[in-house]
């Protein structure tokens, strides 16, 4: 089957991955807020935990859904924002079809921190009550990257502002004009 190519030359398609408490989603929302209209947020939490009530397992619903909305909003001209831990076993075929099928430009980020700076983050979320250091590290894995050099590390030294002004400037669409 041929691939279904989506978006078109000028959508922007930026996949954030990144440890639990690593600053994807604070990312997310700066990437959002900077931009404007015309930036869709497709989040692996609100699909998976929210929509799906789910487990994060190998070829569960939410990888589907995750690919379906993005192509969903790409296809209908808006820059997309996929972010969440995004295991590269669990994800990374269905990312690398979705980068492949994207007419436009896709980037890839991977944000770095340390485990203890993730507990520290960690402590400062809303939700810190509901799981904690045991969980962090089960589902902590240093450097879960893409294969094939998809994504551009980012070290926990890349304070907030720093990171969503490199994205931006990087994918382009900091010369982008939002839409009102």
């Amino acid at each position: 089957m041929p691939p279904v190519r989506v978006g078109d030359e000028e959508t922007r398609l930026v996949i954030l991955r990144g440890n639990s408490a690593s600053g994807k989603s604070s990312v997310a929302a700066g990437l959002r807020d900077r931009f404007g209209r015309g930036l869709a947020l497709v989040g692996q939490d609100n699909l998976r935990r929210v929509v799906l009530r789910e487990r994060d397992r190998p070829g569960a619903a939410n990888i589907g859904l995750i690919d379906t909305v993005a192509r969903y909003a790409l296809d209908a001209g808006y820059h997309v924002v996929v972010e969440g831990i995004l295991y590269a076993d669990h994800y990374g075929d269905m990312l690398a079809r979705l980068r492949a099928d994207h007419r436009g430009h896709s980037h890839g980020y991977y944000l770095d921190v340390p485990f203890e700076e993730t507990l520290a983050r960690h402590a400062t979320k809303p939700q810190a009550t509901e799981f904690g250091a045991g969980e962090l590290r089960a589902w902590y894995r240093p450097l879960d990257l893409l294969p094939g050099g998809a994504e551009t590390v980012i070290g926990a030294d890349s304070a907030l502002t720093e990171t969503v002004d490199r994205i931006l400037r990087e994918t382009g669409l900091d010369t982008l004009a939002a839409r009102d």
